[in-house]
């Protein structure tokens, strides 16, 4: 998916214990000799995107299996919410998949619960794997210090600008700073065209401008947030939005009023000069703007650089596989050159940055997306991360509308935060 949802149903609190309750019949874990059928349970259909269905099931299953005799995968496709749910509830049952496409946001959640198996340590040439993958994707799969996945599919937030809406504020090209987005908000100013505009103030949200003013979310090993969200670059990255909110240059959009223009709407019209979003937008555009060209820029870069949030898909392993070898093999496969090109040319962008190169020659857009994600950052890795979404929607609210300042605001979220993280494990 575009990015990770967190929310998880209470019935995995009974997971672990169950999940080898129902597994006596197969052979034993790691055994490859004899025939064996994997299930992978995945989401490539999802929103009727056949292609990638299509290119699994025909070309890239069939090729895996070609070069691995005796194993079969059984893929099965299932709506987003459709699969969190079964998994869910199979959990509880014990009765689960070989093998699932699990999105990022799921894996802490799985992974605290004995759902999903630890890769590092356990899979021959985990470490070689993922150490060719963009940093940031890989601490999506990690939990409590360590892996339980590697990532299959990525994407990252960029700024997208209306090159009609830059000319109006007299620039050629897109604000490539903080200072410049304020510039750019001056000079729009009267004309009818917001600055920028996001849906939001979720970590998916708001992490971009907090990461680039030099700020952060918690220190390295998630276990503070005070001293780190509160901190001054914290709140600088938070401040340049409130600012320009209170400018009039962003929309009440980002503080929920759903009768705001939408962002894939008010950019491609005019009405805003500037968004962070993703790949996917390329293809709604095309078939709902087919005469927008949308122009793809870095996120604006503060004291700390540029730097995006990560999102995408892991490959996970069930815990309760009886073929955790023919599983290893796949897993492998899916971060050959084939796998990640095949689904590359149906949309999905490569975790590998050795294929970056390859990937634009399938489309060229997606080499602004790839540069981002160099140094794009996850969310937490943690299994309350849907909370640390309401948390800083909440406390960030007041600070736009101008009842609390954004230091104060912070402050609150990360006494909030330091108590999820506490609790963690």
């Amino acid at each position: 998916m575009r990015h990770s949802r967190f929310a998880l149903a209470g019935a995995l609190t009974v997971a672990g214990a169950l999940i080898l309750s129902g597994c006596s019949s197969s052979p034993s874990a790691g055994t490859t000799d004899a025939p064996v059928t994997l299930t992978f349970w995945g989401t490539y259909g999802n929103g009727g995107n056949s292609a990638q269905t299509t290119v699994l099931e025909n070309e890239l299953i069939p090729a895996f299996e070609k070069a691995n005799p005796g194993i079969t995968v059984d893929y099965v496709d299932m709506p987003y919410d459709g699969l969190k749910q079964k998994l869910t509830t199979s959990a509880a049952g014990g009765e689960l998949p070989d093998l699932v496409r699990s999105d990022i946001g799921w894996v802490a959640q799985f992974a605290q619960l004995g759902v999903f198996k630890q890769l590092d340590g356990t899979m021959p040439g985990f470490e070689d794997l993922s150490k060719a993958v963009y940093p940031g994707t890989l601490v999506t799969t990690s939990w409590n210090g360590h892996y339980y996945g590697l990532p299959l599919d990525t994407n990252t937030r960029v700024l997208i600008s209306n090159q009609k809406a830059l000319s109006a504020a007299g620039m050629t090209a897109p604000p490539a700073t903080f200072d410049e987005m304020r510039a750019m908000a001056s000079k729009l100013s009267g004309t009818g065209v917001s600055a920028f505009a996001d849906s939001g103030l979720n970590a998916w949200n708001v992490m971009p401008w907090i990461w680039s003013a030099g700020g952060d979310i918690t220190n390295a090993d998630f276990t503070k947030s005070t001293g780190y969200l509160d901190s001054d670059k914290s709140v600088a990255g938070i401040q340049l939005l409130v600012d320009l909110y209170k400018e009039g240059a962003i929309p009440n959009l980002i503080t929920g009023n759903t009768g705001a223009t939408s962002t894939s709407d008010g950019l491609p019209s005019g009405s805003y000069a500037t968004v962070l979003d993703g790949p996917w937008m390329k293809a709604i555009w095309q078939g709902q703007y087919p005469d927008f060209a949308p122009v793809y820029s870095p996120v604006p870069a503060g004291a700390g650089g540029s730097i995006s949030v990560v999102g995408g898909e892991s490959i996970v392993v069930s815990e309760a596989t009886q073929h955790a070898d023919a599983a290893y093999k796949f897993v492998e496969f899916t971060q050959s050159e084939d796998y990640q090109l095949g689904m590359a040319g149906t949309g999905q962008m490569t975790v590998k940055p050795e294929f970056a190169d390859k990937q634009a020659a399938i489309d060229p857009s997606f080499k602004t997306f790839s540069t981002q994600l160099e140094t794009a950052r996850a969310r937490l890795p943690i299994p309350q991360a849907s909370q640390v979404d309401t948390i800083l929607n909440t406390e960030l609210v007041p600070a736009f509308t101008g009842s609390v300042t954004v230091k104060d605001a912070l402050t609150s979220a990360a006494k909030q935060i330091d108590v999820l993280l506490a609790a963690k494990k």
